[in-house]
Parts: structure tokens; C-alpha cells; sequence
């Protein structure tokens, strides 16, 4: 059975996988298990990524200390490549942990520095959790700068460990990763899956995330998850969850949403183009005479259009956000004025500052 949509489905169908219309979850799980991963960044204009991904969803019962208490106390989540995950997803992971690094120049570091490998895992097994400042660079060969870390050999060799599934994060100091070994991180009664079965696991987990996604996409990649579907207009072939398509007539309403930069909802860009018509780009690493928006403008979400973009910091001196520019697609309706003002104050009141702008 082929579904087929209208654009308007198609958005409001993505729009309630990622958990942005009317209907709040209540906690960080709900999202982390609905939306897959929870990108860590720590871009901070507002908030850091993690912290406004929550808020954004959640709203204004969530407190940033309910996420350290998931991943580190609760051992719901974990962290894993610069994002936070559900544990349910773990085993999923698993099978490509075991087969990991695929790389062949990968492969060869990891032979070369066997010794080294050996005596961060001793370290850790002694004296972990531990920062990486903390456990000795006895590399035999050193990695090629790649213009994002330094010469020291720890961060790279723990990276390696981790995709290998020997050791986790088992959590932070500030923005100071701790590492330990996994079997003290990571659940130990977990499932075996084979790989065949995993693979096809994270394509419905990733296609749950997303509600509708191109086959091949290689931004949002879901094989044969789902069911397949066309879209008024496009000539596209896309996959959708089933479940989204059922409760379409379900429908809780919209909301306003800001979605940090980094959010999950903005990471196909085609999809975006296709189905919402925005063509979003970030400006953060533009220089500034080429900037229309702002360093780091937030995508303004009204139920299932993007309206505009928010270009707001928080001013730590003065202990306010300011509001440097709301930047309007098209003309706000008097209404859509007042539901982004509203939402901005709410964002004030989650960061416990005042709200400024530039005319205060």
C-alpha cells in the first residue's frame, strides 16, 4: 500500500514525530526514546543544544538538572558521538560496536598503538571515571591534526574505545567528559540482536523519528522501515510510519516552537526544502557581512510552517535576553505576533533572566 499525502500531511506527520505540536511529552525519556538522539553542542547564544531541544518539547516544567539525573543517576539515557540516547537504543548499536572501525587507516592506528590501548583501559579500570586530561598520551603513533583537537593522543583513543563499545561516558564534569569502562557504564542484561535485525531496528527507530523521510536519504537514511508514500506535488519516493499516518486525524493543534540550529527537525535539509518549503541554512560559520539572519539564529516553527527566525543571546552582564531581531518570513498575523512574544517571554522565564531588546 502506497500512501499518499498531501504537503500538509507530510508536515504536520513530522512535525508530531518530533514531538513540536500541541501535545507535550512529559519528561526527557518520552523525547529520548521518540526522537532517537538528543544532539549535544555547546553553542550557548541561549542555551546549549541539549538543554534547548528539551525545553523546546517539554516547556516550562523542564529543569536542566532532570537530564544529568537521566544519564547519570538514572541510566535511562547515554551518551554516545555527540548526542544522548535512550538505552533502548543500545543494543541496537551493538552489533556495529563489535565490527568497528571499518576504516582501514583506522584499523592501523589501533594495531600500532596496541600498547597504548591497553594502558588507557588499565587506567581506567583503576582510577575511572575519569576526564581524559587525566590519563596519560603513551601513543606509539600519533593521528594527523585534523583541525578540531590537539596532539594528544587520549581523546582520539578514547573516541575509538567508545565506538567500540569498551568504554562509555559515564558522565560530565561542567563540559568535561568522564570515561570509565562500559561494563561499569552500560546495562548489562541487554539483548542480543543480530545485525541484519539491528539494522533494520534503527531504520524504524529513525523513521519514528522523523515520521516521513526519503528511502536513501543520506541524511535520514530508513531502508525499507515503514510503508511507502508520495507527496502531492513531488515525484519523490519516501517512507512513512504507519502509526503517524493512523492518528493524522488525531490532531492536538500547534504551537510555537524556536528549534536551536542544531535540532534533529533541521538536520535533512532537502526533506526541509521538500515538505516545508524552508530553505534553512546556519550562518554561525559565515563571516559576519555575509550573515542575514545572525550568528546563530533559532528557525521559528508556527503549528507546521517556519515563519521567521529568532536572533537572540543571553547578555550575562546584564542578565536579560536580548532580542536582537525577529525576522519575519512574511508578515506575522497580529496573532502569530503575540504567540512568539508569548514564547520568547516563556523562554525568559525557563532561563530565569528578563527579556530586551535593542529598542529597551
Amino acid at each position: 500500500m502506497t500512501h499518499r499525502l498531501t504537503v500538509d500531511q507530510a508536515r504536520r506527520i513530522a512535525v508530531r514525530a518530533q514531538l513540536l505540536d500541541a501535545q507535550r511529552p512529559g519528561d526527557v525519556v518520552e523525547v529520548a526514546e521518540q526522537i532517537g538522539e538528543i544532539k549535544i553542542d555547546p553553542t550557548a547564544t541561549i542555551a546549549p543544544c541539549e538543554q534547548t531541544v528539551l525545553w523546546t518539547r517539554i516547556g516550562w516544567s523542564y529543569e536542566s538538572g532532570q537530564l544529568r539525573k537521566a544519564v547519570e543517576d538514572d541510566r535511562l539515557l547515554f551518551e554516545f558521538a555527540g548526542t544522548f540516547r535512550p538505552v533502548s537504543m543500545l543494543p541496537l548499536l551493538l552489533p556495529e560496536m563489535r565490527r568497528w572501525p571499518q576504516r582501514e587507516s583506522s584499523r592501523r592506528w589501533l594495531d600500532a598503538n596496541a600498547r597504548f590501548r591497553d594502558d588507557v583501559i588499565a587506567r581506567l579500570r583503576a582510577e575511572g571515571p575519569l576526564p581524559a586530561a587525566q590519563i596519560p598520551d603513551t601513543a606509539a603513533v600519533s593521528r594527523p591534526p585534523d583541525g578540531w583537537s590537539g596532539s594528544n593522543q587520549v581523546p582520539h583513543m578514547l573516541e575509538f574505545l567508545m565506538r567500540q563499545g569498551v568504554v562509555a561516558i559515564a558522565g560530565r564534569d561542567g563540559r568535561h567528559r568522564l570515561w570509565d569502562l562500559a561494563d561499569r557504564v552500560y546495562p548489562q542484561d541487554l539483548p542480543e540482536i543480530d545485525e541484519d535485525e539491528a539494522a533494520h531496528l534503527r531504520h524504524e527507530r529513525r523513521l519514528q523519528a522523523a515520521g516521513i523521510a526519503k528511502q536513501r536519504s543520506p541524511w535520514t537514511p530508513v531502508g525499507e522501515a515503514g510503508e511507502p508514500a508520495t507527496i502531492e506535488g513531488s515525484t519523490r519516493r519516501y517512507r512513512v510510519d504507519p502509526e503517524a499516518v493512523a492518528a493524522l486525524d488525531d490532531d492536538a493543534g500547534g504551537r510555537v516552537a524556536f528549534l536551536n540550529p542544531y535540532d534533529g527537525m533541521l538536520f535533512d535539509r532537502p526533506r526541509l526544502r521538500e515538505i516545508f518549503g524552508f530553505d534553512y541554512v546556519l550562518e554561525q560559520f559565515k563571516p559576519k557581512p555575509q550573515r542575514r539572519y545572525g550568528f546563530f539564529a533559532h528557525p521559528i516553527l508556527v503549528g507546521d510552517r517556519f515563519v521567521g527566525m529568532l536572533d537572540a543571546h543571553v547578555d550575562r552582564q546584564r542578565e536579560v535576553l536580548r532580542v536582537d531581531a525577529v525576522h519575519e518570513f512574511t508578515p506575522f498575523e497580529p496573532e502569530e505576533h503575540e504567540m512568539v512574544r508569548a514564547e520568547i517571554h516563556e523562554l525568559g522565564d525557563w532561563l530565569g533572566v528578563a527579556v530586551a531588546s535593542d529598542d529597551d
